[in-house]
């Protein structure tokens, strides 16, 4: 597979399959004792001056625009009052555009538009609990509208513009395990049973009546069945009945997109028979495939569906960088007046229902996000606003594009690092695909190698089934500008490179997942890219697990490691995980290990780094949301007091009012600012004072903060209770 340098599509959001992701990432520890000192740092190698982590890991100036149906407006996420709240304005004057929110504690992270474009949908929990509750709000402005119950989990099924006053939502108010799907009114809130979920049922697809039509069922060994149901049938009539079965190898690489427009094919994504998944059409009467496009280099990722026909136009791969195909001359034509728009890698992410205007986003490792408006039509199009202006033509199409946000503007003017695409080859020949980026000034010849190996960051991506991209990364342009190689590593179990490469990481958690983070360590000495004795290892969730088995079962290896939100015991964790992640208990019993076993205790007990914590003697530093419902705060406290009781240096960070990740942009820079900190101790690179990146933070120092200089400062220990 040819690879584009241009036809590429930015980062997917994450998929259900993603068990441990981080988002944009009791036990009161450490008190009394004596005064903690922080040891002298090596010499800084980071040059000046710093750009600063307010202008990277603050919330961005905008934030997913989207088209309302019929083109008329644009929604946003911008910040009001210091947190993303919803906007919208007229897709032709974004200049005017208005606040519909007034989100005052963590801001919002999604939303869509109604059927009509009447409303807007978006949904929001209780301080990172996960329990999503979801509202809708007149886009003309008003009060929003809860439409699902407090306390509950709940997830929008479909919109639909033949029934746009109403939604399909699962709820599981009833039922923890497996929700209920309601139609909700958009005016009033009121909710209808359409379905009790009797069945197991774990996804649900609506056709484009939204009317429930498809399933897919779990079943206690972790496989799959497709169920549907006839097109005639009406919500709460018609039996349904199983259409096919999804082996367990390839549970987690299949995906149902939708129905096309005559009701009886569904589009998905499917490995079956192959080991890329593949973009494939099913016949929802017979169950029969027809394989649309795949790729024998990595999967199909994504797919372009067109609002009109609801059929498939293109499809994009992913292996080192996303490349898009048409799978139609017109859609053809259209990827290329793209790449004729655009200098950058370009992703579609929201198109008008009759397909005459888009918005695209253009961004790359130094080119930070921005989006436009485009218009894909053959003859000449109305002019979009006073910025519009004709920016590319070939023979198919007359292109027309609008300037719409620079999502990062105070990165205007600031020199930003390349992102290298390596590939990495495993001691037993896989494939690794990577990304590096080199320490600001270190590769004056341009030959993707520091003149003098570096101090390296290893940084680990969360999951573990998702993967790394190549793309603009905030953290590696944070590290590379304070001195440092910063270097992430599609270990095996990461996604998007067929369903052998996920596999292989079935069972080895803690072992040869770990040890191909290993090897691309080793590799990056050999290349004399990282000097050996200052690398860490750093990431969070799983990658912040990947943190505490670097430095527990690979002690020599690491100078430090970085743990946000890391599980540190196999079992307590997989025993913990919430009652609505049922239907992904067996998956995670046959990826990670069965705490129902005798032979799945002993493996879990032997890969937690919990029960090896004696070796950790690197310093560490540890963060945790008080509210995570997927790490519970318990595996951070246990592992705090493992180290700690050996006498390792150990700083421990909670965030009380946080859940998987860090969502207030307040707590979000405190933690940069602290493992800043905490790096330039430990390899020595620049370091930006706290400065005001503490203020409006909700944090405690359980431990260690003597350890980080000015941190002892700005997080206090919690008050003692009485």
């Amino acid at each position: 597979m040819s690879v584009s340098p241009r036809r590429l599509h930015a980062p997917r959001a994450l998929t259900p399959l993603r068990f441990l992701a981080a988002a944009a990432c009791g036990l009161t520890l450490g008190c009394g004792g004596p005064q903690e000192e922080a040891p002298a740092p090596p010499e800084p190698t980071a040059p000046t001056p710093l750009i600063s982590r307010a202008a990277l890991f603050a919330d961005p100036a905008f934030l997913s625009p989207r088209l309302s149906p019929d083109g008329a407006q644009i929604a946003f996420l911008a910040p009001a009052g210091g947190y993303l709240n919803l906007w919208v304005a007229p897709s032709g004057d974004p200049g005017q555009a208005r606040v519909l929110t007034q989100e005052a504690t963590r801001g919002l992270r999604w939303f869509t538009w109604s059927g009509d474009g009447s409303h807007l949908i978006y949904r929001q929990d209780d301080r990172g609990d996960e329990n999503w509750r979801l509202y809708a709000l007149p886009a003309a402005g008003g009060e929003p509208i809860a439409l699902t119950p407090s306390g509950a989990r709940a997830e929008l099924v479909s919109v639909a513009a033949a029934d746009p006053g109403s939604v399909l939502v699962t709820i599981n108010e009833r039922d923890r395990a497996w929700p209920d799907v309601y139609r909700v009114t958009l005016a009033t809130g009121e909710r209808t049973l359409v379905e009790r979920n009797t069945q197991s049922f774990s996804n649900w697809l609506a056709d484009r009546g939204n009317r429930l039509r498809a399933a897919t069922k779990t079943l206690p060994d972790g496989s799959q069945e497709i169920w549907v149901r006839d097109s005639r049938s009406r919500d709460g009539a018609g039996r349904w009945r199983r259409l096919s079965g999804i082996a367990f190898e390839d549970v987690s690489m299949t995906r149902l997109i939708g129905f096309e427009a005559d009701g009886e094919h569904i589009v998905m994504i499917d490995s079956t028979g192959r080991d890329k998944a593949a973009l494939v059409r099913m016949d929802a009467v017979t169950g029969e495939r027809e394989v649309l496009a795949e790729s024998p280099a990595a999967d199909v990722v994504d797919v372009w569906i067109n609002p009109i026909t609801y059929a498939p136009e293109a499809f994009a791969v992913e292996f080192l960088r996303r490349e898009w195909r048409g799978l139609t001359d017109a859609a053809t034509a259209r990827l290329d007046a793209l790449d004729a728009a655009f200098e950058g890698d370009f992703t579609v992410v929201s198109r008008s229902q009759d397909d005459s205007l888009w918005v695209v986003e253009e961004t790359g490792p130094t080119r930070p996000t921005r989006s436009a408006l485009f218009r894909p039509a053959a003859p000449p199009a109305p002019t979009v606003g006073p910025a519009a202006m004709i920016v590319g033509q070939n023979a198919a199409a007359a292109v027309e594009a609008a300037a719409l946000f620079e999502h990062y503007p105070q990165l205007d003017g600031i020199s930003l690092q390349p992102m290298i695409a390596r590939e990495i080859t495993a001691s037993d020949g896989l494939t690794l695909v990577s990304y590096l980026t080199l320490p600001f000034g270190s590769d004056p010849d341009g030959d993707g190698l520091p003149d003098t190996p570096a101090p390296l960051v290893l940084l680990v991506h969360g999951g573990p089934w998702a993967r790394d991209s190549f793309g603009f990364d905030p953290r590696h342009q944070w590290l590379a500008n304070r001195g440092y190689a910063v270097l992430s590593v599609n270990f095996r179990g990461s996604t998007g490179f067929g369903k052998a490469f996920l596999n292989a990481g079935n069972l080895e958690w803690g072992r040869r997942m770990q040890q191909d983070l290993s090897e691309a360590v080793s590799w990056a000495v050999a290349e004399q890219i990282a000097d050996p004795t200052r690398v860490a290892i750093m990431g969070g969730s799983y990658g912040g697990y990947a943190a505490l088995a670097g430095l527990a079962f690979t002690p020599d290896l690491y100078a430090c490691g970085v743990s946000l939100v890391g599980p540190s015991n196999l079992t307590s964790l997989l025993n913990a995980i919430p009652p609505y992640w049922a239907a992904f208990r067996a998956e995670l019993h046959t990826r990670v290990g069965d705490p129902t076993t005798s032979e799945g205790r002993q493996l879990l007990r032997e890969r937690s780094p919990l029960f090896s914590a004696s070796a950790i003697r690197a310093p560490l530093l540890v963060g945790q949301g008080g509210r995570d419902p997927r790490v519970p705060r318990a595996e951070s406290d246990q592992i705090v007091a493992a180290v700690a009781a050996r006498r390792a240096p150990v700083t421990y960070l909670l965030f009380p009012n946080e859940g998987h990740g860090l969502a207030r942009p307040q707590n979000r820079l405190a933690w940069y600012a602290a493992t800043e900190g905490f790096l330039g101790q430990c390899l020595g690179g620049a370091v930006e004072s706290i400065g005001a990146d503490f203020e409006g933070a909700e944090v405690f120092g359980l431990r260690g903060a003597g350890l980080v200089p000015g941190l002892q400062a700005v997080a206090p220990r919690p008050p003692r209770t009485p």
